[in-house]
């Protein structure tokens, strides 16, 4: 066991806040004003409060004519000197004053892929899921800053084990991953002493570092860059967790500036594995105490971490569950199943060419109807009608809904998937669509407001349906002379119609529909007149 030359003051002995401060040699200011050697962030203690004073063949402590004054052993001084063990209390801040603080041995270890890093103590993850609580050796545990009072060492892995169970239970309910980390860090800070935490993950578009959460002592100051960057990045790539018992001296840290400007003296690190790659790191850092952490301290706290980096792991996951869920509602909202489907079982809507029913349903006389409404009341009265139109008809006959274009809507039966009676459930959801129009004019003149009555066109033929666009904007579309068709039939219709071609007629398994054909109809972009067809949709029980 070595001692370490220099005498420490350790605030609120015995306590989870204790915390050791190392004296320099000459004066050391204490208060609560932050340009003090020691700052103590208290309202019983003067800004500058007092002073203790460390010589070569003595030390002493001196009030500096503070308000709630300087004791010694509970006997207030002016001026006294300091022996070890001496509690020491200014204003209502207990301390105490110790002469020098054991630390173990260390053996470093060299690491063969870097020569030139000397590291204290290195803990491979899956190393700790197998050998997690071996008990470590009595010099280990009596520097140990785990808050575990057991000093037998049986007792201790005991111990141990518990915590660890105790924050799997803690970490196993999902969470926003946001507080995940947070109480990652409250944990961390219930059982071990340490001056700040960070939890860092990996950005999956840059492949860089970034912090994600942290925490601090009271009276820890936040700064800008609260971690070194050559400890995490160190960590991360070579997948191993870290000690260092004093970070300004350690010559594997030595170009880290961020080590030098805060003083950080012990430090830990490990990183965030679930499986086989890592996804982040923890790192802990201790800014008034070298050679604080032990080889215990490096095993627990990996250990800890695997705990996390499962949980973070299963935060993302579950989160991209989420996501992928509020993708499914948004296309089972646009699609019907059958579309949302064939997204999930291909990932992309492939161009196919399929025969389908296609139907075009308009609003009559919407131009001049409009004309006389406000722009929101078109908007809600809209909303409404497609409601009723889409969701409710077309999506319950198994129709794919391709495109709104104003007051219309396009919806096509036999695409993405196929099947044999497509022309009759399109009718169907046509007779529906004019029933459901006369229940919506029954709400709507019982509110005062404008009814509507509607035409259909029904054309069946050959259509290129698919994604057309970009991977990125989904628009499923039935591209062909089909299409064109039954907008002309559409436009041929009288509101309260329904027409179909001789295309659909032709397809119809049930001849018992009451069907009027009408004479050869000469539409526009047809050399040769259509042969449609009436639907009496009234008579239709």
């Amino acid at each position: 066991m070595d001692l370490l030359p220099k005498p420490y003051l350790i605030y609120a002995p015995g306590t989870p806040e204790a915390k050791t401060h190392q004296l320099k040699l000459g004066i050391n200011t204490i208060g609560r004003g932050m340009n003090n050697s020691i700052v103590l962030i208290d309202e019983s203690l003067s800004r500058q409060h007092a002073e203790i004073t460390l010589a070569e063949a003595y030390v002493t402590v001196t009030d500096r004519k503070s308000l709630n004054g300087t004791f010694v052993n509970e006997i207030k001084v002016n001026h006294s000197t300091l022996k070890n063990g001496d509690s020491i209390r200014f204003g209502k801040v207990n301390c105490q004053f110790v002469e020098a603080i054991a630390a173990p041995e260390k053996q470093p270890f060299k690491n063969n892929a870097d020569p030139g890093i000397s590291i204290i103590k290195q803990v491979s993850p899956e190393q700790t899921r197998i050998t997690i609580l071996n008990s470590p050796d009595p010099a280990q545990t009596d520097i140990s800053l785990l808050q575990i009072p057991h000093q037998d060492a049986s007792r201790r892995a005991m111990a141990k084990l518990e915590i660890l169970l105790e924050v799997s239970k803690e970490l196993a309910s999902p969470e926003e991953p946001q507080k995940l980390l947070d109480k990652i860090l409250n944990l961390l800070f219930e059982i071990m002493h340490v001056d700040r935490a960070v939890i860092l993950l990996v950005n999956a578009v840059t492949g860089q570092l970034e912090q994600k959460a942290f925490k601090l002592r009271p009276g820890i100051p936040v700064i800008q860059q609260l971690y070194s960057k050559k400890i995490t990045n160190f960590v991360r790539n070579k997948g191993t967790a870290i000690l260092s018992d004093d970070a300004c001296i350690d010559q594997r840290l030595r170009n880290s500036e961020s080590v030098v400007i805060q003083g950080i003296h012990g430090a830990m690190c490990a990183p965030l594995k679930p499986r086989e790659s890592v996804i982040g790191v923890l790192y802990v850092d201790n800014l008034s105490l070298s050679h604080v952490y032990s080889g215990e301290d490096l095993e627990f706290l990996t250990c800890l971490t695997n705990q996390a980096a499962i949980a973070i792991d299963n935060a993302q996951l579950y989160q991209q569950i989420q996501a992928e869920a509020v993708m499914r509602n948004k296309l089972e909202r646009f699609f019907p199943n059958t579309v949302s489907r064939k997204l999930r079982e291909e990932g992309n809507l492939g161009i196919v060419d399929r025969e389908v029913t296609a139907l075009f349903c308009d609003i009559s006389r919407f131009t001049e109807m409009s004309s006389q409404m406000a722009p929101r009341q078109i908007i809600e009265m809209l909303n409404e009608y497609f409601q009723v139109m889409v969701e409710e008809i077309v999506f319950a006959y198994e129709g794919t809904l391709e495109k709104y274009i104003g007051d219309a809507l396009f919806a096509v039966w036999g695409a993405p998937y196929q099947q044999a009676n497509d022309p009759q459930r399109a009718i169907q959801a046509a007779i529906a669509m004019q029933w459901a129009v006369r229940r919506l004019n029954q709400k709507w003149l019982q509110q005062g407001r404008r009814t509507i009555s509607i035409h259909i066109g029904l054309n069946t033929g050959q259509v290129a349906a698919g994604n057309i666009g970009s991977e990125q904007l989904i628009q499923y579309a039935a591209i062909g002379d089909t299409t064109n068709v039954t907008s002309r039939i559409c436009g041929v219709a009288k509101e309260d119609e329904i027409l179909i071609s001789q295309s659909t007629f032709t397809k119809l398994r049930d001849r018992n529909l009451p069907l009027e054909k009408m004479a050869p109809v000469k539409v526009k972009g047809k050399d040769a007149p259509l042969q449609l067809y009436r639907l009496l949709w009234e008579q239709v029980l």
